[in-house]
């Protein structure tokens, strides 16, 4: 671990709500002007006050691992419990670092501080989905959707969210609304595919997901989906060359034994999803 990681992970460990130096981060410190001491006062009676990141020291955060952000944030949130933008960031550190209730709780604070804010509403339901507790971001994400109905990211976590809750028609609604409003966006056409997938129609998921993976921004999860789609329809040439583009070998043939058996068993559904596909929609 880095040195600028190790210090942050220490800060963690004592208290995510301790105060961190920005120089822990390997943040320059901001200059200080000392106030003149009054007459008899003592230069050094007062330690200068602590000052929040700027917006440079901000995006620099985002190269932290997680638990150095984790710790960045909350010295933020410490520093100003009504900085939107501070509690989105612990949230989304806590969610990455695989603590989605405490990101919960951080995400429910906000919600409390701001009940109409579209992306405190979307971190919200990013993080209960990550509890694998989708009835529960439904409400953030309907509220989401109503503030910003062009946004595509809304519909997108909504789907997920329906699909946790057992509601199929709904959560095909909702996918079919995030593709409608973002038709090229990879994320969006393998989420729906998956969902495809899971429900027996594999050729329809299997067209989506090769023009997911022809797109640009496309990743490597849209073409590991298709590998799977192809797999276990028991075309496992194709899922191989497919799995080799991303996959070092051991992992490669840990996924074809499992092709092999779901092939042989005649299985195609229940093909699900990774629930990381949940940060698409950061």
């Amino acid at each position: 671990m880095c040195r600028m990681s190790a210090l942050a992970a220490t800060a963690l460990a004592l208290s995510l709500t301790s105060v961190v130096p920005a120089q822990a981060f390997g943040f320059k410190a901001k200059a200080e002007t000392p106030a003149a001491p009054e007459a008899g006062a003592s230069a050094t009676s007062q330690p200068p006050k602590p000052q929040k990141a700027n917006a440079e020291e901000r995006a620099l955060s985002a190269r932290l691992d997680p638990l150095a952000q984790a710790a960045f944030w909350a010295r933020e949130v410490n520093l100003d419990a009504t900085d939107l933008e501070a509690g989105i960031g612990l949230s989304r550190a806590l969610r990455n670092m695989g603590k989605p209730d405490d990101a919960a709780a951080a995400a429910e604070r906000l919600a409390v501080l701001a009940p109409d804010n579209v992306e405190v509403m979307l971190e919200l339901a990013r993080a209960h989905l990550a509890r694998g507790q989708g009835f529960y971001a439904v409400e953030p994400g309907r509220k989401a959707q109503s503030l910003a109905p062009g946004d595509w990211r809304a519909p997108f976590l909504l789907a997920m969210a329906y699909e946790q809750a057992e509601r199929d028609a709904e959560a095909l609604a909702a996918h079919r609304r995030a593709v409608q409003l973002a038709p090229d966006n990879a994320s969006v056409l393998s989420n729906l595919a998956m969902f495809q997938a899971a429900r027996g129609q594999t050729a329809e998921a299997e067209a989506l997901l090769r023009h997911a993976a022809t797109l640009p921004g496309a990743t490597a999860v849209a073409r590991q989906n298709l590998a799977l789609i192809l797999g276990l329809q028991g075309r496992l040439a194709e899922a191989e060359a497919l799995a080799r583009q991303d996959l070092p070998p051991q992992l490669v043939a840990n996924n074809l034994a499992y092709l092999r058996a779901a092939a042989a068993a005649g299985s195609t559904g229940g093909a699900g999803r990774s629930w990381n596909s949940v940060g698409s929609a950061q």
